[in-house]
């Protein structure tokens, strides 16, 4: 049955917009006017699955649909309430229109209606879903298959839930602790540009004027003063075109790709952070497939996936070919630089105890907290180095423009 968006007016004259399902355009009119509204407009919608515009599943664990914004904790939220509708022993057709009733986002209305038009057709939950591969990840999508085939859908929906909001709450968390460096950065280069390109002309005018020579710091700050007076967009040109240029050679370019993904593990500093986040990733996501019911080899093939870096997904491409001989998953892995000694030990344990995805979890929650700790170790540890820059550069403009006065005071002596 298709699905129809629509914006309609009360008897007030007032706007209303949403979705519904019905047999054409002409039984939509009809419902749109039994509820008491005038229809205005009214357009079936399509999956995108369906318009052949299927893009690649994306690494991260909801992406967004084209058009109006959905954001990723109310996918969270209508994943929680749908595993309580089913849980109080509601069917699946029913329960997702209850979920449409109860979602206030029009853009999530509309594919929750698609889902259920799929479902209504005769597809599994699992194949609606994969209709819409940049919204729900692959890992969702194996999840949700698997809670199907094991007739435990509104458990493995509630992790979903958990799962999300876990993996949410951390990257929001990091994200909060490098807004303040990544404004301050902003402003301080700001203030540089103001100084030199509009204070220090006027300031150093006056050297310029006596014709006299000048010290190699004040020549430097004059010269650089003068271009970004007047190619100031030539300068602001070339850091764009060298930033597009960096970012399409490493991340389109394989060979780029891979250059820089060996960068993000083996660079000090970062290299450590780097890696106990795809610790954390690795075990967080590993944990809730196998807590679903997903085989270990499957699961493998989804979270290299996700982990982002061309490396660890080879190493995770071996260990499943590794699995496949009746090899342990933490044999393959000690030894490899790139997971951790207490990741590899705790894989051994759940894999002699029979409980791995009990394991995995654990390590997730210790990492996770590893690396929120580092993060804002880190970010404490830039502001210092951003003010000893600021007043570093600071220093050597009041210094370029002292050097001259103090020369010509001796002369006057």
């Amino acid at each position: 049955m298709p699905v129809y968006e629509y914006t309609a007016l009360d008897a007030a004259g007032k706007k209303h917009k949403g979705v519904l399902d019905a047999d054409s355009i002409a039984v939509a009119r009809q419902k749109i006017r039994q509820i008491g509204k005038y229809p205005v407009e009214i357009k079936e919608t399509v999956p995108r699955g369906r318009r052949g515009q299927i893009g690649a599943g994306t690494s991260s664990f909801f992406s967004l649909q084209s058009g109006p914004r959905i954001k990723q904790q109310e996918v969270h939220v209508a994943t929680r309430q749908l595993a309580t509708l089913l849980g109080a022993g509601i069917p699946l057709v029913p329960a997702l229109t209850g979920l449409i009733e109860q979602t206030s986002n029009k853009s999530l209305q509309t594919i929750v209606a698609q889902i259920k038009d799929s479902v209504n057709e005769g597809n599994s939950l699992t194949e609606s879903l994969a209709e819409h591969p940049r919204l729900f990840s692959k890992v969702y999508v194996n999840m949700v298959r698997a809670g199907e085939a094991s007739g435990s859908l509104d458990v493995v929906l509630e992790r979903l839930a958990e799962f999300g909001e876990r993996q949410q709450a951390l990257r929001s968390r990091i994200s909060a602790a490098l807004i303040y460096p990544i404004f301050m950065a902003f402003v301080g280069i700001g203030v540089l540009f103001m100084l030199i390109t509009f204070i220090v002309p006027s300031i150093t005018k006056v050297f310029t004027d006596r014709k006299q020579a000048l010290p190699l710091p004040t020549t430097i700050l004059m010269q650089v003063s003068g271009f970004l007076q007047q190619y100031w967009w030539l300068a602001l040109l070339l850091l764009l075109a060298s930033f597009l240029g960096l970012r399409i050679f490493f991340l389109q370019n394989p060979q780029g790709r891979r250059i820089w993904d060996r960068l993000k593990l083996t660079l000090p500093v970062i290299s450590d952070l780097n890696i106990k986040i795809a610790a954390a990733s690795l075990g967080r996501t590993m944990a809730s497939l196998l807590q679903a019911g997903v085989p270990l080899v499957t699961s493998l093939q989804i979270v290299k996936n996700i982990l982002n870096n061309v490396l660890l997904t080879e190493v995770l491409e071996q260990a499943g070919e590794e699995l496949e001989k009746g090899k342990s998953l933490s044999g393959f892995l000690r030894g490899n630089k790139w997971f951790t000694p207490m990741l590899v030990q705790m894989i051994a344990v759940g894999e002699q105890s029979g409980s791995l995805d009990k394991m995995l979890e654990k390590a997730a929650d210790s990492y996770e907290k590893e690396v929120e700790s580092k993060v804002m170790a880190m970010t404490s540890m830039i502001e210092p180095i951003m003010i000893l820059a600021m007043g570093m550069a600071v220093g050597f403009i009041v210094m370029s423009i002292l050097l001259p006065i103090f020369e010509m005071n001796q002369l006057v002596k």
